[in-house]
């Protein structure tokens, strides 16, 4: 358990921006799970999704960049979640993914040839004595934008992204659970993944 509250080189929970967010969104509440959800919906909503950011360098996947950064994809979005976590000493650690979405925007799919996510990021988060995942992936803009269901956190559940949109069509399938991570791997991430070829220049 210890190693899932410790500072590394991607989760860097220790930088002074990472620390003093974390206790910006924590201030005044004392139970694990309040702050778990406090820090949930500060990533959700405080960092804009988006699948153009910068991500081929090790530095685009640390969390204190992400943060300067203010958006982010899925993975980002959750490493930074983990980092909170960390910093308001609740054990935290990055859980990996691939989904299959079903509402690709058309040049995307075209561009990546492909509706297959390989790594798919969100957070493993220890409350009160359990394991529950989380995912801060669509900020509600984003979910009122494309019509998607937004993912809402009780810290008692797992909050994994929704299989069908609001207007009931397909959207996420999830295909295979690649485990949990202390740090980053950020080499697999970028050997499996195409993703670094639509990154706008």
């Amino acid at each position: 358990m210890e190693k899932f509250q410790q500072s590394t080189s991607y989760i860097d929970c220790d930088a002074p921006s990472v620390k003093e967010k974390s206790l910006t969104l924590v201030r005044g509440i004392s139970s694990p799970r309040d702050k778990a959800i406090r820090l949930f919906y500060g990533v959700r909503d405080g960092i804009k999704y988006t699948i153009y950011g910068k991500r081929s360098q090790p530095e685009h996947f640390r969390a204190s960049s992400i943060l300067a950064a203010g958006e982010g994809y899925c993975v980002q979005k959750a490493i930074l979640l983990v980092a909170l976590a960390r910093a308001a000493s609740i054990p935290a650690r990055l859980r990996l993914a691939a989904i299959r979405s079903h509402i690709v925007p058309k040049e995307l799919l075209e561009k990546r040839g492909s509706n297959l996510f390989p790594y798919h990021g969100y957070s493993d988060l220890f409350i009160e004595g359990v394991w529950v995942k989380a995912t801060p992936t669509f900020d509600m803009a984003s979910c009122k934008d494309g019509g998607l269901r937004p993912v809402e956190f009780d810290g008692l559940h797992d909050a994994l992204l929704p299989s069908v949109t609001m207007d009931g069509r397909r959207h996420i399938e999830y295909v295979e659970d690649r485990g949990v991570f202390d740090d980053v791997p950020f080499d697999a991430i970028i050997k499996a993944s195409l993703m670094h070829k639509y990154v706008k220049t």
